[in-house]
This record gives structure tokens, C-alpha cells and sequence, in this order.
């Protein structure tokens, strides 16, 4: 039983080793220019020592060589083709095998007429694209907490809607920044008491949508006798809603 594995997986190995492609078709010339060549085709040949299989396997390879070239030459110059191959011309015992394989997992492969192998253009890795760089003449030009005043956003008027249980809470607002170069970190403001609500601005020096993801506004309300609630918005998403708004649920303060 060990042998048999054993001269299955050869037979396996070889087949896997011998097929090159499958299938034929043909592109116009248009089509041709979104292809660049990788390669040429080229022959290889099995070396296990098991000659009654290797000699089945490397003239399939042959034949699968030969007609890959002589289907391109049949067709028009600057079509491409890709052949349709077959084990082996006579008959051989691995010829059913071959073929059956060839059929079902065979390589496809895209040839030009003289032997050159081709793929899609975006199929062939592009190389790392440089790291941008800032000139030094632009570099003080970019937004920053130090240059405020250069952005559209830096004044985005959105609603403002905060209400409270119970109501009379005392509302203060901070910004918190992620890229404090570009926004600062703010101190704690007093806004209002609840329900407040207005169509004003964030008023955030530096803010761009791009750093707006990195940026949170943080609510607190506060109500003497009762738990301070805070709730943090993310500007980005604040912007896309045209809207920043909540509910607190004050809790009183357990008494000792």
C-alpha cells in the first residue's frame, strides 16, 4: 500500500509539472495595449529518475510548447492567443491523465506570436510610491494651531441641541485634538444652562475635514446635587450630520 501512494504522488507531482495552459482566444489590437510583456515561454522538462513517466510528461511539454507558438503564428500579427493543449500526439497510458488535468488546472497563459508572455497592465506590481514632501517655502503655509484663519471649517455653523433632566443644568464644552500642531486642546468653556439650543459655530482654529476625525468636542453638564454627565462628539461626524446634539439623564448624588 506504501508503494502505491508512493508511485500516485509521482504521477501527481509529474502532472502538476507538465501542463502550461488551456483554452484559446484572440484580442484586438485595442486590447493589446492594456497588456505589457513579463516573459518568454519557455520549456521544462521533469528530472525525476522514473524514466517510463518522465518520458510521457516531457513530450507532452513539447507538443504543449510547439502548439502554444504555432497557434499564435496562425492568428493575425498583434492578436494574442493562448493555446489549447493536450498531453501527447499518440497514445500513452498518462495521456488520459494529462490531458484530464491540463484540462481542469492547467496554467493559462496569454502568448504573442513570437513567443512573448503577457498580462494585464494592473496586474503587475507597481513600485512604492514616493513619500510626499513639504516644501520649504509652503511649509509655512500649513494649517496649524499657531496659523489659524486659513480653513472653511474653522467657522462650520451647525445646530447645537442639548437638553437635560432636570432641566437648569449648567452646560460647558472642551475640544480635544489628536494633532494638537494642527488644533489645539481647549480648556473647559461655559456654554449655557439647558435646553439650549442654537445654530452657531465650533469655532476651532486649525480645523480641516481631514484632521476632523482627530478632533472631539467633549459636553458636560452639571447640576448641583446631581452626578456630572459627560458626552464626547467626533467632529467629523458632527460636520456630516450638520448637527450636535443629546439628552442627559442626570443622577443624583448618593447622600452619605
Amino acid at each position: 500500500m506504501k508503494h502505491l501512494f508512493f508511485i500516485v504522488g509521482i504521477v501527481f507531482l509529474i502532472l502538476m509539472d507538465s501542463c502550461i495552459s488551456v483554452r484559446t482566444a484572440t484580442m484586438t489590437p485595442e486590447q493589446r495595449n492594456n497588456y505589457q510583456i513579463i516573459g518568454r515561454v519557455q520549456k521544462k522538462y521533469t528530472a525525476y529518475q522514473l524514466p517510463f513517466f518522465i518520458d510521457a510528461s516531457n513530450r507532452a511539454k513539447d507538443m504543449a510548447y510547439n502548439q502554444l507558438l504555432e497557434t499564435a503564428k496562425e492568428k493575425h500579427e498583434g492578436d494574442i492567443d493562448v493555446a489549447n493543449i493536450t498531453a501527447n500526439g499518440s497514445f500513452h497510458p498518462l495521456d488520459i491523465l494529462l490531458t484530464a488535468y491540463c484540462f481542469m488546472f492547467g496554467e493559462v497563459q496569454k502568448v504573442t506570436a513570437t513567443g512573448d508572455v503577457i498580462t494585464p497592465k494592473n496586474h503587475v506590481e507597481a513600485p512604492p510610491a514616493e513619500a510626499p514632501a513639504i516644501r520649504v517655502d509652503e511649509a509655512k503655509n500649513r494649517v496649524s494651531r499657531d496659523n489659524p484663519g486659513g480653513t472653511a471649517l474653522e467657522r462650520t455653523i451647525i445646530r447645537w441641541n442639548f437638553d437635560s433632566d432636570p432641566r437648569g443644568s449648567r452646560i460647558f464644552w472642551r475640544v480635544i485634538s489628536s494633532v494638537p500642531d494642527e488644533v489645539k486642546n481647549t480648556n473647559e468653556l461655559y456654554l449655557t444652562t439647558t435646553p439650549y439650543e442654537e445654530t452657531r459655530s465650533f469655532n476651532i482654529m486649525g480645523l480641516t475635514y481631514d484632521n476632523s476625525r482627530d478632533v472631539t468636542v467633549e459636553i458636560k453638564v452639571t447640576k448641583k446635587g446631581y452626578e456630572d454627565q459627560v458626552k464626547r462628539y467626533n467632529v467629523r461626524q458632527a460636520i456630516d450630520q450638520q448637527e450636535i446634539s443629546g439628552f442627559f439623564e442626570l443622577v443624583k448624588k448618593e447622600t452619605e
